[in-house]
């Protein structure tokens, strides 16, 4: 079999679902999974830093295209003792992969008797989400944030990923999903070097509230039916959620806060 030879006019250029097209003409277009389907998604995710560990935040939607299928789903998991991670993207191919990551975590520290590094474990969430890149390309793409707390300097530590498996060290805080440009915003705003616990989770509540007031796919603290974001700390004394009452006086606070800065 030879490869096949276009004009420049014809050539459909690196696309390989264009390249199928041609050389297959008679065949049924492809379609991106999703197109005509409900694919549930989940977004958004916030990571930061504070003195001494790292918190992690994620709203409670998940949608379906433009309907919203679930308003309590749970998007920030425990890897292990010391590290978290958070998913945003297909929903399915997600919580998967969370649930294999964390299997293959406890299986090296079983067999190794000591924990695998962070960059080890980031390394491995890197390298399933190499695998998973066929499915990405069909549109069951899956971002995560891993975090979590390293012992050597008693500070935590922050990864981003993208679909390919590639893999980014972040300093301070970082934020993915759909709302992720409008809840990142606001952590930035409100950052500092010398952050503590509680005004990290207060940061996270109003990143998350805000994003959800630009970007219908991400669900802010719903005071009314008592649904809040997942907000987890990761320091010295491991993975800790944070309960929900402690997010329902903050989120209180939050919102009076912006109704005086309205005028309203």
């Amino acid at each position: 079999m030879t490869l096949p030879i276009f004009t420049p006019s014809e050539d459909p250029g690196p696309s390989f679902f264009g390249l199928l097209q041609k050389v297959t003409p008679n065949q049924k277009p492809l379609e991106r999974i999703g197109e005509g389907n409900s694919v549930t998604h989940g977004t958004t995710i916030v990571a930061i830093r504070y003195e001494g560990g790292v918190l992690m935040a994620g709203d409670r939607r998940a949608t379906s295209g433009n309907l919203i299928s679930h308003r309590t789903m749970e998007k920030v998991f425990p890897a292990d003792a010391f590290s978290g991670v958070g998913i945003s993207g297909a929903a399915g191919p997600a919580m998967e992969m969370v649930r294999l990551f964390q299997l293959q975590l406890e299986h090296y520290e079983k067999v190794e008797g000591s924990p695998l590094s962070l960059d080890g474990k980031a390394n491995q969430l890197s390298l399933m989400l190499k695998g998973n890149l066929p499915s990405a390309m069909q549109g069951l793409g899956v971002i995560p944030i891993f975090a979590g707390y390293e012992e050597k300097t008693g500070q935590g530590r922050l990864f981003q990923f993208d679909i390919t498996g590639g893999r980014y060290e972040e300093k301070d805080f970082v934020a993915t999903g759909s709302g992720s440009l409008h809840a990142s915003t606001v952590v930035k705003l409100r950052h500092s070097v010398s952050l503590e616990l509680g005004e990290a989770i207060s940061i996270s509540l109003e990143a998350l509230l805000e994003a959800s007031e630009e970007d219908s796919a991400t669900g802010g603290p719903d005071i009314l039916r008592g649904i809040f974001p997942v907000v987890a700390k990761i320091d010295s004394d491991g993975f800790e959620r944070i309960p929900d009452g402690d997010l329902a006086d903050r989120t209180e606070s939050i919102i009076q806060s912006m109704s005086q800065r309205s005028g309203s």
